[in-house]
C-alpha cells in the first residue's frame, strides 16, 4: 500500500495581550502539491481558533465538531466556552479514537480571561505552552521560536516572530510553502491579518 505523505508548518505564540497563529498554505500528497492556498487556521468561535496539520478529511471533521460544540455551549450556558474546556474536550475525543486515530496535530488557542495555547497530538496528548509548532516543518520553526521568544512579547513582535518561523520552514521543508496565513486573538476577539503588512 502506498503511503500518501502530507506536510505542513503551523505556529502558535502566546503574547502579552493575545495569541498569534500562523501557517503556510501548501497542501501536499507525496510529491504532488494538491493545493497552493489551503486554509490551515479554523476559527471555532469569536475567541478560539485551531491550526491544523495532517490528513485533510480528519482535520476538517474535527474543525466542524469543535464549531458545533462551541455553539451548543453558548446556547445551553449563555456564555463562551472556556479555551481550556474546549482543549480538554478535543483531547478526550482524540484519545477515545486512539485505535483508529484522527491523523492530525492541532494548536488550539484563544482568549478568555487571558491568552491560552494548547498543543494536541493525534492520540489526545495535550500540553499548554507559550509557543508551539506542528507539522513537517516544525523542527525548523522551533529553531526560530526558541531563539526569538521572550516572556511578555508584544503582539506585534509575536506576529513578526511567527512569520519568520513560517518563512524559515517554507524555505527548508519541501512540504511547506505558499502564502502565510495569520490570525490574532485578543480580548476583542478573533481577527485575520494580512501577513505581507508585517514582512
Amino acid at each position: 500500500m502506498n503511503k500518501a505523505e502530507t506536510g505542513t508548518t503551523t505556529v502558535g505564540i502566546i503574547a502579552k495581550d493575545g495569541v498569534i497563529l500562523a501557517t503556510e498554505s501548501k497542501a501536499t500528497m507525496g510529491n504532488l502539491i494538491s493545493d497552493k492556498h489551503m486554509k490551515k487556521i479554523i476559527q471555532i468561535d469569536e475567541h478560539i481558533a485551531i491550526t491544523t496539520a495532517g490528513t485533510v478529511g480528519d482535520i476538517q471533521r474535527i474543525g466542524r465538531f469543535l464549531i458545533s460544540e462551541a455553539r451548543m455551549y453558548r446556547i445551553e450556558r449563555r456564555r463562551k466556552i472556556p479555551v481550556s474546556a474546549l482543549a480538554t474536550l478535543l483531547s478526550n475525543v482524540l484519545n477515545s479514537n486512539r485505535i483508529y486515530p484522527y491523523l492530525g496535530q492541532f494548536i488550539l488557542a484563544g482568549y478568555d480571561t487571558q491568552p491560552r495555547l494548547y498543543e494536541l497530538d493525534p492520540v489526545g496528548g495535550m500540553i499548554e505552552k507559550k509557543y508551539s509548532a506542528t507539522g513537517s516543518g516544525s523542527p525548523i520553526a522551533y529553531g526560530i521560536l526558541e531563539d526569538g521568544y521572550k516572556e511578555d512579547i508584544s503582539v506585534e513582535d509575536g506576529i513578526k516572530l511567527a512569520i519568520r518561523a513560517i518563512k524559515a520552514a517554507s524555505e527548508r521543508d519541501a512540504y511547506s510553502g505558499g502564502n502565510i496565513n495569520l490570525a490574532v486573538i485578543t480580548k476583542k476577539g478573533y481577527q485575520e491579518l494580512n501577513a505581507e503588512e508585517y514582512m
